[in-house]
């Protein structure tokens, strides 16, 4: 038994996050055709990563929805590791604070979502 609106909020958090992630690895497609690039090969492998992470994001979003358990544990991973790296951002100076609250700010409300998905079905698969 899924939870079908905690489900959706969470699958939609992590749907976005994967969606930025295509924007974001787009916007270093142009800086590298722009001739933008130190290393060439680093920066290929940076959006390939990019787009990897992206793809995972997605089929994490997919598979909450349809209340799989692999696609939450995976979505709670990256929500951690976007809490870590939003709390890492605060050692850069100058803090650039529209990172570190677009980057933790999302990490922090899908975990709780997904925290939330997870207890709501298994009361639900109890009763």
């Amino acid at each position: 038994m899924r939870s079908p609106g905690l489900a959706l909020a969470a699958a939609g958090v992590l749907a976005a996050e994967g969606i930025a992630l295509v924007v974001f690895a787009l916007i270093e497609i142009a800086g590298l055709g722009a001739g933008n690039a130190a290393s060439m090969s680093t920066a290929i492998a940076l959006i390939v990563l990019t787009l990897i992470g992206a793809v995972a994001l997605i089929a994490f979003a997919v598979g909450t929805r349809s209340g799989r358990s692999w696609a939450r544990s995976g979505g709670l991973v990256f929500q951690v590791l976007g809490v870590a790296l939003a709390i890492a951002s605060l050692t850069v100076q100058p803090i650039v604070w529209l990172f570190t609250i677009a980057v933790g700010l999302p990490a922090l409300l899908g975990f709780g979502l997904l925290i939330a998905t997870t207890r709501a079905e298994n009361q639900a698969a109890a009763e």
